[in-house]
């Protein structure tokens, strides 16, 4: 009788121990994955009721950066309204449609639809109608009713 408990001990604690490895792994990959954190993008309309896009991820120090659409007009929003691209879940946004997102690792990539606009954001690079351009502080970009190579960048004062 003596051996059969020493290998219901031997089996527990083998279970025990991968139960362990096993939670400790998951968590740890959960952080590596999330550490960095979702794009914040903000909906809103200017006074004149055009939309505007505020895009940044404070995490890899990437500055807010606007995308005006002069072209277009838009029922005023209540308010602002940020989403927070953190699930693989598209989500329902004020203007425009989600094309892709991809989350595995925060903050991934998200491409919009955007009035016509692809819009794409990537740790490296915003890409606007497959023209990339680098994340620079402080800054507007006016896109034009065409989609095409954006109209030049004006800092924000």
């Amino acid at each position: 009788m003596m051996k059969s408990d020493s290998i219901w001990k031997h089996l527990g604690l083998a279970f025990a121990l991968a139960l362990v490895f096993y939670v400790g792994f998951f968590y740890g990959v959960e952080h590596l994955r999330r550490r960095r954190g979702p794009w914040e993008v903000t909906f809103t309309t200017n006074a004149s009721g055009r939309p505007v896009v505020a895009v940044g991820q404070p995490a890899l120090q990437i500055p807010t950066i606007e995308l005006v659409f002069p072209a277009q007009t838009n029922a005023p929003l209540p308010g602002p309204q940020t989403v927070r691209f953190d699930q693989p879940a598209t989500q329902a946004i004020p203007f425009g449609m989600v094309k892709f997102l991809d989350t595995t690792v925060l903050p991934g990539t998200v491409t919009l639809d955007l009035f016509g606009h692809e819009i794409e954001f990537l740790p490296r690079t915003l890409i606007i109608d497959k023209h990339e351009h680098p994340w620079r502080p402080a800054r507007t970009i006016t896109l034009t009713n065409t989609p095409g190579p954006p109209a030049p960048a004006a800092p924000s004062p």
